[in-house]
């Protein structure tokens, strides 16, 4: 694929300065979201405690010590089958923790659902090479432990939802899109907020990618797990390098009914790549409840419309 420069970039943005402000965006989102609860976080928040069911922690799926998962089982044991929901934290894809959204999962457990939240390597001292492709393939292989795991206890697994927010919305929809198919049970749903999902350089201005080829190599490159050069960038080769990350084009791969949240000036995650998204959904599902808000979606609230596909940029808390 490639892409016309029309205009001479007038702006500079070194490479590392691309970086630094992506991972400062994103931690001063997973910031907000540990520092103010919005008032509509109580309605799908309880506190753990046994007569809900059966909590069981840190189950392995890998080798290493961040390949661990948490498995909320309902009380109404014996039923033939149930529906599991996996909710994958947030934190830029450089910090957080599953035990972050225990309360939220708690609340799934109260209505009957099988829960999970499954932590990653994330990208710092102890896994420098992490990337969202790496993570996103510790997910996939997350998966059948968590629906094998249920079954085990007596919870077989008939049909799942993959959500997250954040960096763990990019993930679940890289799931849910790209490998999907191979699901040890049907995925009926993915939901989440404010997930990266397409990587056109002239989408990412909020970074300053769009003025310059190199910190767009840079960044892409390090999401990717892949060397991008800035030539790739300039003739537009480097999109299929990210095609692995970007979920958006995966929609057609295999189309799940969806719910997503975006802000129309976030400044962690562009608005226009979000469009993208919308786009690839327009074409293979039914968009309903399109609305666009002025505020960061960032912390914001969606609910689950009848619809096959819900496309709500919300407003922030």
């Amino acid at each position: 694929m490639s892409k016309t420069v029309n205009e001479k970039r007038v702006k500079a943005v070194p490479a590392w300065m691309g970086i630094l402000v992506f991972l400062l965006a994103f931690g001063a989102g997973m910031a907000s979201k540990v520092a103010i609860k919005p008032a509509w976080a109580k309605e799908y928040s309880v506190q753990w405690s046994d007569a809900l069911g059966t909590l069981k922690t840190d189950l392995p799926y890998g080798e290493g010590e961040a390949n661990k998962f948490d498995l909320y089982l309902p009380k109404d044991g014996g039923r033939g089958s149930y529906g599991l929901v996996v909710y994958l934290h947030a934190g830029g894809f450089t910090t957080g923790d599953k035990a972050e959204d225990r309360e939220m999962l708690s609340w799934l457990c109260s209505k009957g659902y099988v829960a999970a939240g499954i932590n990653y390597p994330l990208r710092d001292e102890v896994h420098p090479k992490a990337s969202v492709l790496s993570q996103s393939n510790e997910i996939k292989a997350a998966m059948p432990c968590v629906v094998a795991a249920a079954a085990e206890t007596g919870y077989p697994i008939d049909k799942m939802a993959v959500a997250g927010g954040s960096a763990g919305h990019c993930l679940a929809m890289l799931y849910a899109y790209r490998d999907g198919r191979s699901a040890p049970a049907p995925v009926v749903l993915t939901f989440g907020g404010v997930g990266p999902s397409s990587f056109y350089q002239e989408d990412w201005g909020v970074f300053g990618l769009d003025q310059s080829d190199e910190a767009c190599a840079e960044l892409f490159g390090v999401m990717a797990g892949v060397e991008i050069t800035p030539t790739e960038v300039a003739d537009g080769s480097y999109l299929e390098k990210v095609k692995p990350i970007a979920a958006a084009e995966w929609v057609r791969h295999n189309p799940v009914p969806t719910v997503a949240a975006y802000g129309t000036h976030d400044k962690a995650q562009p608005f226009l790549a979000s469009l993208r998204l919308k786009a690839a959904l327009e074409e293979t599902m039914w968009i309903t409840n399109t609305l666009s808000s002025p505020t960061p979606a960032t912390g914001s609230r969606t609910t689950v419309p009848s619809h096959a596909s819900g496309w709500r940029p919300l407003t922030s808390i």
